[in-house]
């Protein structure tokens, strides 16, 4: 099973999202092809209702603790309320990657 598919399984379980988007950004960062080290998640849940976006973000990385020890290396996290996600829908691009050499990667 792919990382993206451990993460959204992950994310699926621990917070019946409404929406959730997991993309792998590896081939944006000096990374070896097929690393799956870098990911941008976007999550729609209830369960962020009153919650902090420090809150929200500390309650993803907690649900993907075993990803990180087994190799997640960057995570960009957007987690919304189906309310604000409906007000607003959809996230910003990700950055390009400032680090490392890009004719580095393998």
């Amino acid at each position: 099973m792919s990382r993206a598919e451990t993460l959204r399984r992950a994310l699926e379980e621990g917070l019946a999202p409404s929406h959730l988007e997991v993309v792998d950004e590896s081939s944006q960062h000096s990374v070896p092809r097929g690393a799956e080290t870098h990911f941008k998640v976007t999550v729609v849940s209830e369960a962020f209702a009153g919650m902090s976006p420090v809150q929200r973000h500390r309650r993803v990385n907690q649900i993907l603790g075993e990803a990180f020890r087994a190799g997640l290396h960057a995570l960009s996290i957007h987690a919304k309320t189906p309310a604000e996600w409906g007000s607003a829908p959809g996230v910003m691009a990700s950055p390009a990657c400032l680090g490392g050499s890009k004719a580095e990667r393998s």
